[in-house]
Order: structure tokens, then sequence, then C-alpha cells
């Protein structure tokens, strides 16, 4: 069995949802877990409020109160690649991270999860990620080492342009459909949650995604692009280039959802996390963090 190193949180709503207790609030917030896979957790500790202190069976529901627990999974699958450390200092741990590889927790990873691999190999306990970056895409990710500074770096990511993110993919072009190198768009839409929920679309409304595209280089099935998303909505750079008519490599989702299957390690998504640059909001250092992954061409 996988148990997460790092605990996941939930924010108990001030509407209070009918609940009168904690366990009566995770069992109905998360009805795939069974009620007495909860009774469980708390009775061996594994449930426990911001401060540490332990949940019991008792305790009260608490509106906008956080709750944090540790997940569990059976029969969790192996990623088989690791993950690189480009930079850490006492602030913030800059990793390149694989495809396959979730940041978080999620779904059927625990350990098998970029966090909790980092907290066995450092011995770093306080670690954050300070960003999103969906599993099936590798490169970049930065996280924040020390508590009392985690909100200075949060602030890079607010999207009002502190840190440029720079991406690279491989996408399909067609004899219909083919970019010229060097030619650029600027995307700005409205993406809102598609059918099934996981998959994003576009809707009229206040635009909420915006992204700059830059074609580098055109082979004969396939071309090369540098994207930079000015906003940081889910999928945002996948839906953007797929309704552009250029959809990403080994991309399952977008334009047409793939009937699931298990992960296909020869066949890796081709969107890369490739460049992070900003300003240190604690040593005022200009910071600049290439990816030392690649492509498959």
């Amino acid at each position: 069995m996988g148990i997460s190193l790092q605990p996941c949180k939930v924010t108990m709503p001030a509407d209070g949802t009918g609940c009168t207790t904690v366990i009566e609030f995770l069992i109905k917030r998360f009805p795939r877990v069974d009620a007495q896979v909860w009774r469980e957790r708390v009775k061996t500790g594994k449930v426990h409020w911001d401060d540490g202190s332990l949940v019991a069976e008792a305790s009260a529901y608490a509106p906008q109160q956080r709750v944090f627990y540790y997940r569990e999974v059976d029969d969790e699958p192996e990623i088989p690649f690791r993950e690189e450390i480009v930079y850490r200092d006492d602030e913030i741990l800059v990793v390149c991270k694989p495809h396959f590889l979730p940041v978080n927790p999620i779904g059927r990873y625990v350990q098998q999860s970029l966090i909790n691999r980092l907290a066995v190999s450092t011995g770093i306990t306080t670690l954050a990620p300070l960003h999103r970056i969906d599993r099936e895409t590798a490169g970049l990710v930065m996280l924040s080492v020390n508590p009392n500074t985690r909100s200075l770096y949060h602030q890079l990511f607010l999207g009002d342009g502190r840190i440029t993110k720079t991406y690279r993919a491989l996408a399909r072009v067609t004899a219909d459909n083919r970019p010229q190198a060097g030619q650029r768009w600027r995307i700005e839409n409205r993406m809102v949650e598609g059918e099934p929920w996981f998959r994003m679309t576009t809707a009229a409304g206040e635009i909420n995604a915006r992204s700059e595209i830059h074609c580098l280089e055109v082979y004969q099935h396939r071309a090369l692009f540098e994207l930079r998303p000015l906003t940081g909505k889910t999928h945002q750079l996948r839906l953007h280039m797929s309704d552009l008519g250029f959809p990403l490599v080994n991309d399952r989702l977008y334009p047409t959802l793939q009937p699931e299957a298990p992960d296909n390690f020869a066949e890796p998504l081709q969107l890369l996390a490739y460049k992070l640059e900003f300003i240190d909001p604690v040593s005022e250092l200009q910071r600049s963090f290439v990816s030392p992954r690649t492509l498959i061409l």
C-alpha cells in the first residue's frame, strides 16, 4: 500500500453541507473512499487540524477550518523515470520532473509523486509546490523550502507578469494546416470545465486564458513551438494548441478524448516546462532556470 508522506488538505465550507462532525463531512466530500476507511484513518491518527492536533471521531464540523489527511492507495503503479534537481538553496528547490509523475499525490499515485519522492531523497519535510504542472507534462517545477518566505514566492505566480514561464511543445501538422517557422499567435479566450469535467473547453464570456505561441521549426509531420502562458488555467496550452489546429503529439485529451488505458511510457505527451525566469523576492537576484530535458523530435 502506498501512503503519502505529505498531508492533503480540504477546507470545510461555511454552509456546513448538513454535516455535524468532521467524519461526516469527509465521507460526503469523498464518496469514492469507503466510510470505514475514513473512520480507520481518524482512529489511527491520520487526520488532523492545521495545528497538528488530531481529529477525533466526535470532532464537530468547523466551518472554514482546514483538515489534513494522508492518502492511501493499493497497488500503486511505479513511474520508472527520475526527477533531477536543477537548483537548491534555503528558500526554494527547482526540479525537472519526468513525464507521467504527478507533483502531488493524486488518484492512484501517492509515493509515486514528486513531493513524496523529494521528501525521501532530500529529507526536507517542509517542501510545497508553488505552481501546477500536469502529470503528463515534463519539466521545471519550483517548490518552497522555507515556510516563512513561501508567500513571497507564491506571489510570483499570481499572473501579473512577475515570472515568465516558457514551454516547448511538439505538435502534429498537416499539409492543409502547416505553420511557418517564425509565425506567432496570441490566444485570448474563456476556458471552462467541459464534458467530462477533467477536459477544458472554450465558452463565451470574460477572457480568463491568454497564451503567446511561437513556431520555431517545421518538420514533415511535426512542428516545434515555444509557448508562454500568461495565465494559468488547467490544460491551457494543450487546448490553445488544439484549437489552432496543432494538437500536441501524444495528447490523449485534446482534440479528442482517447479511451482510458495504462500509461504508455514510450509515448509521452510532448510538452515540456522549459524555462523559469524571475527576480528572486528574497535575494533580489535575477533567476533563470532551464530544463535539462528535451522533447522527442
